[in-house]
């Protein structure tokens, strides 16, 4: 099975210059615990997780610090630069593969240089679960 027919493809982007406090408004929004990062050109530079926004919150050193976090902090400032993308025409299992050996938890994919959907091990379950793959 291609990653083409499991990927989703309803992203939700933050510009790589939102402040943190603008990109966990689009994560709370669209339920979800990562989100790519683009810049002006609309090309994929990172990737915002919560884990991320968790690390730099826990590294604060009291309130106003996690305020100025929030509101004054850019989101290319901690996001994750440099995403692991894979290609629609891949196999699921190579996906799969990937996030097991990198410990991440989605894929970014891409298709000649566009970001054209994610696929996240729920993704890879759900079609194991349901006996697609």
């Amino acid at each position: 099975m291609k990653i083409a027919e499991l990927m989703g493809t309803d992203l939700k982007t933050v510009f790589e210059h939102a402040t943190v406090a603008e990109a966990v408004i689009v994560l709370a929004d669209e339920h979800v615990q990562g989100v790519p990062v683009v810049n002006t050109k609309g090309y994929m530079v990172g990737v915002l997780s919560t884990s991320d926004i968790l690390e730099a919150a826990a590294e604060c050193g009291g309130a106003d610090e996690r305020d100025k976090l929030f509101e004054k902090t850019t989101v290319n400032e901690i996001m994750t630069p440099r995403p692991k993308t894979i290609d629609p025409d891949a196999e699921v299992k190579e996906a799969a593969q990937q996030m097991l050996y990198l410990e991440i938890h989605r894929l970014f994919v891409e298709y000649d240089g566009q970001l054209v959907g994610v696929i996240s091990q729920s993704d890879v379950v759900r079609a194991v679960a349901t006996a697609k793959i």
